[in-house]
């Protein structure tokens, strides 16, 4: 096991194991990046998702299944598509981001196949390795304040983790997911992830 895996997967232990809420000082929708934040994401991907039982009431159950990620860039990379597939849950999902060239800021969006609805975007943009991206959703009726984190652990090992505040104090981390770069001819199969 390499040690970029092993810190990879300690991390998502840790978050696991760990309280899910925690300060949610930050919040901004003033986050800039670059047009090139996503480039590395390009190609397939295998995913450890780890994804809270049950959002918004103090739950510390996870739930843990694999799924395959397949990332295209358009425009010279101010546009990015990625297909999620999750086969041991019988769903799919799809993100897509786009850059704004004036606000130097990513707005990224997901659609999931149980209802086909593009939810509503969070907004930001990369310093370094680490991005941060935020916006506001509902979560079954409750509003909620959405924060998207990504690491780029190396060129091979990605972090993400969403958390939602339902009190504009604290957070709730509810889910996370631990990326490793795959051969695409392996996993994907005209840019989306073989069936």
């Amino acid at each position: 096991m390499t040690m970029c895996l092993a810190m990879a997967t300690a991390a998502a232990t840790e978050s696991a194991t760990q309280p899910a809420t925690s300060d949610a000082s930050g919040y901004t929708t003033k986050r800039t990046g670059t047009a090139h934040d996503f480039e590395y994401f390009t190609g397939g991907w295998t995913i450890q998702q780890h994804r809270l039982k049950a959002r918004g009431v103090g739950s510390t159950e996870w739930e843990n299944f694999p799924a395959t990620l397949c990332m295209s860039p358009y425009l010279g990379g101010m546009i990015t598509v990625d297909e999620l597939y999750v086969p041991t849950k019988g769903w799919a999902g799809l993100t897509l981001r786009t850059f704004n060239l004036a606000k130097h800021q990513w707005s990224i969006y997901w659609i999931n196949s149980t209802d086909g609805e593009m939810g509503a975007p969070v907004v930001g943009g990369f310093d370094g390795n680490r991005g941060e991206f935020y916006g506001e959703d509902d979560d079954d009726g409750h509003p909620v304040k959405v924060r998207f984190r990504w690491n780029k652990i190396d060129h091979d090992h990605a972090r993400w983790e969403q958390a939602f505040s339902y009190d504009d104090r604290t957070w709730e981390t509810n889910w996370t997911a631990d990326f490793i770069r795959a051969d695409t001819a392996a996993v994907c199969v005209d840019g989306r992830p073989k069936r």
